[in-house]
């Protein structure tokens, strides 16, 4: 590579990256201006004041909303991988199977499908079932992006080596003792990986919580920053504040499990 084309591309990530924290970054010196220098030009807070983080922890439950927000997450991110290993693995395990290949497009299809769509049946089923206003109704119908899941663990399924997998048949392993003692054992890195990945996901969901559960004292954080808009005006300061403490979670969870989601997408299988 030629050192222009080099220097090139690094100006061009540094701009990328720059014009992508430029939003967070005025954020999060929004939420420590005071609220009468709140909408100043100066991005640098001068003096900096936790007048808004205290209004916004006084005023708003973050407590139970973030916990709100660990169980719904948590629990879609389990039963979702609860359904999408053994989909994947069926996938790769059955891959001369009568039918295999329109499974795998409606898979595939499925994720074209804009959650948005299937957000009036999904209410209707969750209402008739007696889920509003209950974690499970949040939990079962985000099943949906089990799809992306399938397809990402499918494709580590495939990088197992098949010579594992042949010597634990000829032992006599049925195909559920291979998928707990040979796959799990394999792609554990991966796992983590798309759990994570799906934990995020399920963390920022906003539209589907606000619906099935609109008590704010049971809705999750993303609705719940709702509460700082008012009928003719918002309170900014406090609202950019919650919207931190909501973001600190799952930045932190990202920027520790970084390395093994990198690993796990570049270098998939058996080492």
């Amino acid at each position: 590579m030629r050192r222009g084309d080099a220097i090139g591309r690094h100006l061009l990530l540094i701009t990328a990256i720059v014009l992508m924290l430029f939003p967070v970054a005025m954020a999060l010196a929004t939420s420590f201006k005071p609220v009468s220098t709140i909408f100043d030009l100066n991005p640098i807070p001068l003096p900096a004041s936790l007048e808004n983080y205290d209004k916004a922890v006084g005023k708003f439950p973050i407590g139970t909303l973030l916990w709100n927000t660990f169980v719904m997450a948590a629990g879609v991110t389990i039963a979702t991988m609860l359904v999408a290993l053994p989909a994947a693995y069926a996938l790769v395990r059955f891959d001369k199977a009568r039918g295999r290949g329109f499974v795998l497009a409606a898979v595939g299809i499925s994720l074209l499908i804009p959650p948005q769509a299937l957000i009036i049946p999904q209410f209707l089923m969750t209402a008739k079932l007696g889920w509003q206003g209950h974690t499970i109704g949040v939990i079962i119908p985000q099943l949906g992006v089990s799809a992306l899941a399938v397809l990402l663990l499918r494709d580590h399924i495939r990088s197992v080596p098949q010579s594992l997998i042949g010597a634990a048949v000829l032992e006599g392993a049925t195909s559920w003792e291979v998928l707990r003692h040979v796959v799990l054992g394999v792609m554990r890195p991966a796992l983590g990986a798309v759990a994570i990945l799906l934990f995020i996901s399920t963390w920022n969901e906003f539209l589907w919580p606000l619906l099935v559960m609109p008590d704010p004292e049971d809705t999750t954080i993303q609705p719940g920053l709702a509460l700082f808009l008012g009928p003719e005006s918002a309170d900014y300061g406090p609202m950019l504040a919650a919207a931190m403490l909501a973001s600190l979670p799952v930045i932190v969870i990202y920027v520790l499990a970084s390395r093994r989601i990198a690993d796990a997408f570049l270098h998939s299988g058996v080492r």
